[in-house]
């Protein structure tokens, strides 16, 4: 049953980055073949008046990608810092993310199993 769920895909590896309203998750899967590759999926809780939903975007990146997706990514985040906003201090949002995790974890965590999916 559980194979039908991951349509043959093992997770080999999963992190996740919670990014104020939205979590960004990281997961390394095999093929039947045995074969590698990352799943990038953002997902944005929304609300509704009978509760709420995942609003989830994925992107599937493969081995032979890896170095070009990598490359421009670099790329990108570095022209954002260094030509269109020099004067940002970045480390300050680090500085703002460990603040926002004491926080966390000093409130009772409420588990979210709804979080995994696939």
């Amino acid at each position: 049953m559980e194979e039908n769920k991951t349509n043959g895909r093992d997770e080999i590896f999963s992190t996740k980055v919670k990014a104020g309203k939205r979590t960004y998750f990281f997961d390394v899967k095999s093929t039947r073949s045995n074969d590698y590759y990352l799943t990038i999926t953002e997902s944005k809780k929304r609300f509704k008046e009978d509760g709420f939903t995942y609003e989830k975007h994925k992107i599937f990146l493969y081995k032979e990608d890896f170095n070009k997706f990598m490359e421009a990514l670099t790329n990108t985040v570095n022209h954002v810092k260094t030509e269109l906003m020099p004067n940002v201090d970045f480390s300050q949002f680090d500085h703002q993310e460990r603040e926002e995790a004491e926080t966390t974890a000093a409130r009772p965590t409420e588990i979210d199993s709804e979080l995994k999916w696939d």
